[in-house]
């Protein structure tokens, strides 16, 4: 039995997870773009964790944004978010990220996101 095999899923995700965030503590004073994706619905957050703050957030269930996600495919719907979250970033002062994709890879509704956070003029 091949050993990827034996791990479970979770314990990928995991390791996936352990992984990106060690990355990320090494850029520790700029605050980091968080990203959490489920099978319907996506969230993003930009979080101090100096102060362990969170400085703006969007997600696709929110009411405000309920007319813009309405007919599209759940790429359409992420890039919308990610346009959002670098909306609300850009008026809570903060212009660079460090990108915290969480256990997710980096393809379809994430990177989706990513880029419409930096058409927004997030950098990172």
């Amino acid at each position: 039995m091949l050993k990827s095999a034996s791990i479970g899923k979770n314990a990928r995700q995991l390791r996936r997870k352990r992984h990106v965030r060690c990355r990320i503590a090494l850029n520790c004073n700029v605050p980091r773009l968080s990203v959490n994706r489920t099978c319907k619905h996506i969230s993003a957050q930009v979080i101090c964790d100096k102060t362990g703050r969170t400085l703006a957030t969007a997600t696709t269930t929110a009411k405000a944004l309920a007319d813009q996600m309405s007919g599209k495919t759940k790429t359409e719907r992420s890039a919308v978010i990610g346009a959002e979250i670098a909306r609300k970033a850009k008026e809570a002062g903060v212009d660079q990220v460090v990108f915290d994709r969480g256990h997710s890879k980096y393809h379809g509704r994430v990177k989706a996101l990513a880029d419409a956070a930096r058409e927004g003029g997030l950098k990172f």
